[in-house]
């Protein structure tokens, strides 16, 4: 008999107050508007990893993360602002430095986490394990995701909505905490996004022993 698999974890990057009460805004707005409610159904964050089946204790788990954090020192990120990721999701890109050159700090947090738990890792047949490596993954705060993979229709009109909103948010703010959150849903499988929940864990400072 399989094991249930009905808990997962993500470790996040937070955003400070402002993004996230801009993400929270605009995904707000993207609910209200075309019923999409995947990105706002998420804290607002940076997937460093995500959907992970552990091996292991949770305890375990935030050890780890809070090496891991414990490794890096606070960096800035900088958002570019309203863009498309693929073909489908509309985000606030964060991958990038001032200088326009991907931002080497970030990659560095999310490519250590990315090492670090996947060896935590168990055999799944459901919904697999979001850890990329160093080159394909981007920094992002989804605006509107998960839906917009099978409607096409929508992609453009709801990018365009979204910068119509107009919402302020901060050009840049601090990289300082690592979360990890529990994730629910009974069975990782079919629009899962509509009805998981999630539960906040623990915080880690970046550069505390």
């Amino acid at each position: 008999m399989s094991e249930p698999d009905n808990i997962r974890y993500g470790v996040f990057l937070m955003p400070d107050a402002k993004t996230s009460a801009a993400v929270a805004s605009i995904t707000g707005f993207v609910g209200a508007q075309f019923g999409l409610v995947s990105a706002e159904r998420f804290p607002p964050h940076v997937t460093l990893a995500g959907s992970l089946p552990i091996a292991v204790s949770e305890e375990d788990l935030l050890e780890v993360v809070n090496a891991v954090a414990a490794r890096h020192v606070p960096f800035e990120i900088w958002n570019s602002g309203i863009r498309r990721l693929g073909d489908a999701a509309v985000v606030f890109d964060v991958h990038r430095a001032a200088s326009g050159e991907p931002n080497a700090a970030l990659i560095d947090l999310a490519a250590d986490v990315a090492n670090a738990v996947q060896p935590l890792l168990r055999p799944v047949d459901s919904l697999a394990a979001d850890i990329r490596g160093r080159e394909s993954w981007r920094g992002h705060l989804s605006l509107a995701s998960h839906e917009l993979l099978d409607r096409a229709d929508l992609r453009d009109e709801v990018e365009v909505f979204i910068h119509q909103l107009d919402i302020a948010h901060p050009s840049s703010f601090p990289a300082q905490l690592v979360a990890v959150f529990r994730l629910h849903h009974q069975s990782w499988s079919g629009p899962w996004w509509t009805s998981f929940g999630w539960e906040h864990l623990r915080s880690f400072r970046l550069g505390d022993p």
